[in-house]
């Protein structure tokens, strides 16, 4: 495994992303003790990723594992309305985590810098400093969805130990982007990236046609051909992978032993790929479900999965996805047509999508009258 130096640790060049854990303990467990056996280091969660820091303290705690790793986790700025929560949302994550300190501390989801001195208003500068001087949180940062500009601003607020960006091959220049990655490497501020495969799309979601061009080149799979883009940038210090099983893991892991500089071969075959790429998706949806729940029942983000299908891999294909998606054969579907725009979801996606315009997209497109009518017939007979 190689190594960086992230605020005063070595930390591992792959870290663990703990969003997306398999519903199978076992699983779950081997997954990660087997990237700790091969030098995986760095585990991030959140208080906000259902059930993850409790299944990531009990798996390192059962196993003697927590004084070996570092832990990120964040605090949900979301949830709270007043300094006292800081400090209820903290002790519940200790407890979740099973552990006295958290290594790396971020905030979570900073989207502006007026965003962010809402909390600091609010005492969150003086309540992070005790809790620095008492040992129980090492590392402070922040994750960040917003406009370039204001990651700047934020960016330039305090010291920070380190920051979290959105970042991959597919759009350089989206939210902090490259200017907010080379920005924080000229103050000194590590940079963690997270989504470096869009939510998976870049590993399992290609069009075959972007396949084939990579496949010429270097027979690697999407995913490595996603991380090792990456890992190629001096600036990038630590890459998150958020993956579901053991075997995806090993190929995690190997390409983060073997990654090299890239040739200008490969920076071609990039720029081939994306705009295969952005010909195909129309939504830059990437699953991260903080939309949901929706007041009305919509899988949002499943239908956006859908309705792009629809375009890289068939109508067909699509259609079958967004069938099970809403339900729609079932006496009870929950269609987008269902959304009342009362952009809750707008609120708190931070990919800042316009999601209330896109569901009527969706619905057009996926449900059109014929459509309607097949599904009708289908919802009697059931």
């Amino acid at each position: 495994m190689n190594y960086k130096n992230v605020a005063g640790n070595e930390i591992s060049v792959l870290g663990l992303g703990c969003m997306r854990f398999s519903r199978n303990a076992e699983e779950t467990e081997r997954l990660i003790l087997g990237a700790i056996e091969r030098g995986v280091n760095y585990f991030d969660t959140a208080y906000l990723y259902p059930g993850s820091e409790k299944i990531l303290g009990g798996i390192l705690r059962k196993n003697g594992k927590r004084e070996g790793v570092f832990i990120a986790t964040k605090l949900p700025l979301l949830l709270c309305k007043k300094r006292a929560d800081f400090d209820k949302f903290f002790a519940e994550q200790l407890a979740r985590l099973q552990t006295e300190y958290v290594d790396y501390y971020l905030m979570h989801n900073v989207s502006s810098y007026d965003h962010w001195r809402s909390f600091v208003d609010m005492g969150v500068e003086e309540w992070l400093a005790d809790k620095v001087e008492s040992g129980q949180i090492r590392k402070v940062g922040f994750s960040f969805h917003g406009a370039s500009k204001e990651f700047l601003r934020v960016l330039e607020s305090r010291k920070w130990d380190f920051c979290m960006i959105q970042y991959n091959y597919s759009d350089e220049n989206f939210q902090a982007g490259k200017v907010g990655l080379q920005a924080a490497y000229e103050r000194g501020v590590p940079v963690i990236v997270m989504e470096p495969l869009l939510g998976g799309r870049l590993a399992t979601g290609l069009p075959r046609e972007a396949i084939e061009v990579f496949r010429k080149v270097d027979n690697l799979s999407a995913a490595a051909w996603g991380l090792r883009w990456l890992w190629a940038q001096k600036e990038v210090a630590c890459v998150l992978s958020g993956v579901g099983s053991e075997e995806i893991m090993s190929e995690n892991i190997q390409t983060a032993e073997n990654f090299s500089e890239l040739t200008a071969e490969h920076l071609d075959a990039y720029k081939k790929v994306i705009k295969i790429f952005k010909s195909k998706y129309k939504i830059g949806c990437t699953g991260c479900n903080y939309c949901l729940p929706c007041p009305q029942g919509i899988n949002i983000p499943s239908c956006f999965a859908a309705y792009n299908n629809r375009y890289v891999q068939g109508f067909m294909t699509g259609m079958a996805q967004y069938v099970l998606s809403t339900a729609a054969v079932t006496k009870m579907p929950i269609s987008p047509r269902k959304c009342v725009d009362c952009k809750k979801c707008e609120r708190e996606c931070p990919q800042n999508l316009e999601i209330v315009a896109l569901l009527k997209t969706v619905s057009r497109k996926m449900e059109p009258l014929p459509v309607r009518a097949v599904l009708a017939v289908a919802r009697k007979v059931m």
